[in-house]
């Protein structure tokens, strides 16, 4: 008898924890808040909001409100660091984001703003980074999300309204007073980050992009996926704040541990959060979704990231 309640215990646990993970943490989204001194002494703090990794689904309607509610928290920058998309449902998406167009942002492009999710075994993702079959031409109707989160109309008439696209670009921002100078590079999963150096061996040598003006109150690194390459060379070209997605958090955490991988080269410790690199702060947003075929989240709540940027602390000039 002890031994069928022993054996009954070791199945109930797994089950459990697989009906948890795919059906009930999915839907417990969180708003992940850091504050990041990283302005000029005395500015006005700004209030960012990073969102990352929707991957929507056109079932998938609670989550779609809940990001759509999200202006309550009245950001005054957006910044999506992409996947926003898990089938060509840009219409539905863009309805998702229309108020937060609104609010100023930047956004950049990830490798299922493109192509559409492929079957695959999940273990794979355990053993190392995902790979993207290569397709001649996106399935998803890229152009149409870029246009819309420009706030450009299909007639190509511009609203006055929209963000900033940063796939290996740049843009100027004035926001209460402090300006911010942004530098994006595109999905380095899919190899379309545009870094280049023109001398040198790469971290050493002389870097042509990213690239930031050095007068900007703040510089701020945005980009899909969070390589190593791209945080070294939003690094060496002096970025104060690094944006990314990507990771999923890990996606299936381990209690007291963490995750298991970043599906990049990035060490699994870095999987989310805020961390520093070199001189450069990065800041890592464990996203709101999941592919299709790997419906589920453990121990890592689907989020965004609310983040303050505040004032440098002045320094100590003695008595």
């Amino acid at each position: 008898m002890k031994k069928r309640a022993l054996l009954a215990g070791a199945l109930a646990a797994p089950a459990a924890a697989g009906i948890w993970g795919a059906v009930i943490e999915p839907h417990l989204f969180a708003i992940r808040r850091h504050t990041l001194p990283v302005l000029p002494t005395g500015a006005a703090p700004i209030r960012v909001l990073h969102v990352a990794d929707l991957h929507l689904a056109p079932w998938q309607k609670h989550r779609a409100a809940w990001v759509k509610a999200l202006t309550r928290l009245e950001p005054d920058l957006v910044v999506n660091t992409g996947d926003n998309l898990s089938a060509d449902i840009v219409p539905a998406v863009l309805d998702v984001f229309d108020d937060l167009l609104d609010v100023p942002g930047v956004f950049v492009l990830g490798s299922n703003d493109f192509f559409s999710p492929q079957a695959k075994n999940p273990a794979k993702y355990l053993r190392s980074p995902s790979q993207v079959k290569h397709r001649v031409a996106p399935d998803l109707d890229v152009k149409a999300l870029i246009r819309g989160f420009e706030g450009v109309t299909a007639d190509s008439a511009a609203t006055g309204r929209g963000w900033h696209f940063l796939d290996n670009a740049e843009a100027t921002l004035t926001i209460k007073g402090t300006r911010i100078d942004f530098c994006g590079l595109g999905d380095a999963h899919i190899d379309r980050d545009g870094i280049r150096w023109s001398a040198g061996t790469p971290g050493r040598g002389r870097l042509d992009y990213p690239r930031f003006d050095a007068e900007a109150g703040l510089r701020v690194g945005v980009t899909h996926a969070p390589y190593s390459r791209t945080l070294e060379a939003f690094a060496s070209a002096g970025a104060d704040l690094v944006m990314a997605g990507h990771t999923h958090g890990g996606q299936i955490r381990v209690p007291f541990w963490g995750a298991p991988v970043t599906n990049c080269d990035l060490d699994r410790t870095r999987a989310r959060g805020v961390f520093p690199y070199r001189r450069t702060l990065v800041e890592i947003s464990a996203g709101l979704g999941f592919s299709p075929y790997s419906p589920v989240r453990f121990s890592c709540r689907p989020e965004v990231s609310l983040l303050t940027l505040a004032p440098r602390p002045q320094p100590f000039s003695g008595f």
